[in-house]
């Protein structure tokens, strides 16, 4: 089962709202539909938004009524700009809608760009299997038998079409016979950690524990992390990686305590146009997710709270960026443009 797919001419997508309790899937049959989804976190994790926003451009140009090219670009020009905005900071949503897009200058009828749109969202779906099978392979090379892992968010099929980046790598690794252990911080205040990545390590039968956010210093500092890996939802040409809010202290505390810390991501979530991270947009979502996370108060719903979604850390505190062309090290900014310009696509 794909977190996204195209099915009967509608966007299927596994609502991750709903997991660990259940495992349940939705048909959408608009771009809005689809957009909503990116934005309400029904669909998440970089590579899988941009999948889902690759697919609900195709979407849009199944429900367009245009009968010239120019209407029906004018009408996918709007769905873009829609989709566009559903998730700021990833920038596989921007990348995937804007391959898609260029389809638009050699097509010759409505018809053929309609169809070469779904075929294009079908290739970077299956793509994106076949990059993260890769990703694991550079990855688990720095795996040994009898590691424990320390992992913030959710990089797994989940966060994926299928597989998974940094928890691919650790599914690899599994998959190797390697003895491993994995850590999960919880990722507040969605619990991406506690919620997703553990019912992952459940349907893999890997070994691991969920810990509080507050929990991970200790546990680097008692030395009983071998590695660090987590994802990227935007990495600049120097190297400085946007992630899930809570990566940053992680970083830090692996280099104030001698552990490697690595980001894992496809080429695409590298975007050379930003110099660097502080060039990064940065969401920010609704303070009731702080305050009563899934609908469950912890607090009144007057009390102020801020709720970022992503920070960025900066390239110092990186031993390396996992893709699928291989490990990139510093300096970043030559290793980076070295690893693209051996990509495929």
């Amino acid at each position: 089962m794909r977190t996204v797919e195209w099915h009967n001419g509608q966007v299927r997508m596994i609502d991750q709202r709903q997991i660990p309790w259940t495992l349940v899937q939705v048909d959408l049959s608009t771009y809005q539909e689809v957009a909503a989804a990116i934005s309400n976190m029904t669909v998440r994790g970089a590579p899988a938004i941009g999948a889902a926003a690759a697919f609900g451009v195709a979407l849009a140009a199944h429900q367009s009524q245009a009968k010239t090219l120019n209407d029906l670009v004018d009408d996918l020009q709007q769905a873009v700009a829609t989709l566009k905005v559903a998730r700021p900071t990833a920038v596989n949503l921007a990348w995937a809608v804007d391959r898609l897009m260029r389809l638009a200058i050699s097509a010759a009828s409505p018809e053929e760009l309609r169809n070469n749109l779904l075929a294009e969202a079908q290739c970077i779906a299956d793509e994106d299997v076949a990059i993260n099978r890769r990703i694991g392979e550079h990855g688990a090379a720095l795996i040994q038998d009898g590691f424990t892992i320390l992992h913030h968010c959710n990089t797994g099929a989940l966060a994926t079409v299928d597989f998974g980046t940094a928890l691919g790598i650790v599914r690899t690794a599994h998959e190797q016979g390697k003895k491993i252990h994995v850590l999960l911080d919880e990722t507040r205040p969605r619990l991406q950690g506690a919620r997703l990545s553990a019912w992952e390590m459940e349907q893999a039968k890997i070994s691991y524990d969920i810990i509080p956010d507050t929990a991970a210093g200790y546990y680097i500092q008692k030395g009983e992390v071998n590695i660090v890996l987590v994802g990227a939802d935007r990495i600049a040409a120097n190297g400085d990686v946007a992630n899930k809010i809570g990566t940053y202290q992680v970083a830090v505390l692996a280099k104030e305590n001698g552990v490697p810390f690595y980001s894992v991501a496809p080429i695409s979530t590298i975007d050379l146009a930003l110099p660097d991270g502080s060039h990064i947009p940065i969401e920010q979502r609704d303070k009731m997710e702080v305050l009563a996370p899934y609908g469950n108060p912890l607090v009144p719903e007057h009390f102020h709270a801020r709720n970022p979604a992503f920070d960025v850390t900066p390239n110092r505190y990186l031993a390396g960026i996992i893709t699928e062309n291989g490990i990139a090290r510093p300096p970043f900014a030559e290793s980076l443009v070295t690893l693209i310009a051996v990509n495929v696509r």
